[in-house]
């Protein structure tokens, strides 16, 4: 068996899939993969992610909003995402910035109160504290 794992793909809570799927397409980039009963799929690059009605998501237990991070490669990698999904008026809860424990980052909202915290880790880099 490898030690390596593929990508982990949220399931995101949403109370309504057509209008989460239209928010995540139109202010964030993504593009929508399938559509089935209660649910969708959603993509940007190597991330995929689910969206799930309240009833889906009851059949199988867990109706709870969900915190989801994004690790990014660099801090200019965080800024620019920062700046497009302003400009697509994403709902930006905070600005980017370098917090003491060495992560650089900022967080957004989707439409159903999930948060997106997108981050670069400098905790390697020279130069920095």
């Amino acid at each position: 068996m490898k030690d390596d794992f593929p990508g982990a793909v949220p399931e995101i809570p949403v109370s309504d899939v057509d209008t989460a799927a239209a928010y995540y397409k139109d202010q964030l980039g993504f593009s929508i993969d399938w559509r089935s009963d209660g649910i969708a799929g959603i993509s940007k690059g190597n991330c995929r992610m689910f969206l799930a009605n309240r009833a889906f998501r009851e059949r199988h237990g867990n109706a709870a909003p969900m915190l989801v991070w994004l690790n990014l490669n660099s801090i200019q990698e965080v800024d620019a995402l920062y700046e497009v999904w302003s400009r697509g008026q994403a709902r930006i809860v905070s600005r980017p910035e370098s917090k003491p424990w060495n992560l650089h980052e900022f967080t957004v909202a989707d439409l159903d109160g999930n948060l997106f915290r997108v981050f670069y880790d400098f905790t390697g880099d020279k130069g920095r504290a």
